[in-house]
């Protein structure tokens, strides 16, 4: 089976054919939302340790906006914290403990900003 024949039944979420001749197909794509003003972000930055083998990382949740600009502020604050990361499901994840630098960066910038966690 090709790629492309594979692709078109995960289209209809497992519906090959209905017997109702007013049913619609549906499209379970979600649009991506447009990115919130900075001031109107309410970001958290966090430590966290669980499921990452006693390594810290710093965590920086709430953002609400596109794929894109996610991954340019993430590629902000890795520059300016000299680390790895990565940004996942509208998370941010900064390897190490930069939670006030990060914090500061953040509120430098403009954007609504609480520490979370101890």
């Amino acid at each position: 089976m090709s790629k492309q024949k594979k692709n078109t039944f995960n289209d209809f979420s497992g519906i090959m054919f209905s017997t109702d001749p007013d049913f619609v197909y549906e499209n379970q794509q979600t649009e991506e939302q447009q990115t919130l003003p900075n001031a109107q972000q309410d970001l958290r930055v966090m430590l966290d340790r669980k499921n990452r083998g006693g390594k810290t990382v710093t965590l920086v949740t709430g953002f609400i906006g596109t794929e894109a600009d996610l991954e340019k502020l993430t590629k902000t604050l890795k520059t300016k914290c000299g680390v790895g990361g990565s940004a996942k499901d509208g998370e941010i994840i900064l390897q190490g403990d930069f939670k006030e630098k990060v914090f500061l960066h953040l509120q430098k910038e403009g954007y609504k900003v609480k520490k979370s966690g101890g």
